[in-house]
């Protein structure tokens, strides 16, 4: 099998711009990406396909599978086979704070600095670099190598991925950085609005308006609330915050302080546990919101800022979750941060989250990953392959 060394790889996909942003002056196209990856993986003897995006079409997922004559990748049934997938795009970045060029990877006392380093795009280098060292022929089942589009805003990659159901395998793995310790769990995020509209009017006499902030306030005690609920009969000791989080993050009403606040509005976070759906958590709060202003001359409504990610769990027993365990000698743990783990489980494939670097590297100046996980990485990598597809 043919595709460049392990570091010119890594140099390629740093030096290769595909930040994605809800902020369209920041977003990018990840085709770049996507296409150096398929020149790669052809040459490696996968079959790849290129998969555009029909909410952006200008990004792109990629889904390449090496399968030998005998396994059963063109099947409708996941009786096998191993996933390995991560995502293409970057955040944006603050040059000013880097210390070298974002998108040339630099070594420096034994480590690999650049955009995307930990963050995830070295995953592929190292996933291609482990799949080398294995001949097609010999494999009983299907190996697949997933790049996906808008992971860091929208998840519209891995959402596109799990409404075509591709690819046809039972296991996942997502290398996400985790220190290379297996993750079979994270929470969910949702992030919800609330708009309260009342009655402006001056403010020396009450009865001219009706206050939307003074309704808010009736809002965050209702919210602080349900939040002491929640965490009261949801809990999960796996998680180092081991309840499920809500933080009251944005604020705004009124305009001056001469005038009864007309209108004000708030977003929160939500963090679920896995078990807590999102939709049910809405419906919740949409019941909350209505009994608070049954009969009230405030009007409100509620509104998702984004989708949301659902919570992952992945069963203790699933092989890849024992095989991970095996080959890192680590128990199986669980992170706040979320992942496209979920759309992966919700299409039946089982699923860890593991890779080299720390997410607390993700979305700083001065990424980099340890040149010192680079071999292991790879070595683990041909592990699962070994006990996943041979």
């Amino acid at each position: 099998m043919k595709h460049p060394p392990l570091i010119s790889m890594l140099q390629q996909l740093i030096a290769t711009p595909s930040v994605s942003s809800v902020s369209k002056q920041f977003d990018q196209s990840n085709r770049a990406v996507v296409d150096l990856l398929a020149t790669w993986l052809v040459d490696a003897g996968f079959e790849v396909k290129i998969l555009p995006l029909a909410s952006q079409p200008q990004k792109a997922n990629l889904v390449a599978c090496l399968q030998g004559d005998s396994d059963s990748a063109g099947n409708s049934e996941r009786n096998g086979g191993l996933v390995l997938s991560g995502h293409t795009d970057t955040v944006p970045f603050d040059a000013d704070r880097w210390s070298s060029d974002p998108f040339a990877l630099t070594r420096r006392n034994g480590r690999l600095y650049g955009l995307g380093t930990a963050d995830m795009k070295s995953f592929f280098a190292l996933a291609i670099q482990a799949a080398s060292q294995f001949d097609k022929k010999s494999l009983k089942q299907p190996l697949f190598i997933v790049a996906t589009a808008d992971e860091e805003s929208s998840m519209d990659g891995a959402k596109a991925i799990m409404e075509m159901g591709l690819p046809l395998a039972r296991y996942a793995l997502i290398g996400e950085p985790t220190g290379l310790k297996p993750i079979r769990q994270h929470k969910g995020v949702m992030m919800e609005g609330i708009r309260l509209r009342g009655l402006s009017g001056h403010s020396s006499d009450p009865s001219l308006g009706v206050s939307a902030l003074e309704a808010m306030h009736a809002v965050i005690g209702d919210l602080l609330e349900w939040r002491r609920q929640l965490q009261s009969f949801n809990s999960n000791p796996d998680f180092a915050v081991p309840v499920p989080t809500m933080n009251l993050g944005h604020i705004h009403g009124g305009d001056n302080p001469n005038r009864i606040c007309g209108q004000c509005e708030l977003h929160i976070d939500m963090r679920p546990l896995p078990g807590m759906e999102l939709e049910e958590l809405r419906h919740v709060l949409n019941h909350r919101l209505s009994r608070l202003f049954d009969k009230s001359r405030i009007s409100w409504e509620m509104f998702s800022l984004c989708d949301g990610t659902p919570p992952m769990q992945t069963p203790a027993q699933s092989q890849i979750v024992t095989a991970a365990q095996e080959l890192t000698g680590v128990d199986a743990g669980a992170v706040a941060f979320c992942t496209e783990g979920p759309y992966f489980n919700a299409m039946g494939l089982e699923t860890v989250i593991m890779g080299p670097g720390h997410i607390d590297q993700a979305h700083q100046p001065d990424e980099f990953i340890s040149e010192d996980t680079l071999e292991p990485t790879v070595d683990l990598l041909k592990g699962l392959i070994g006990k996943l597809c041979n």
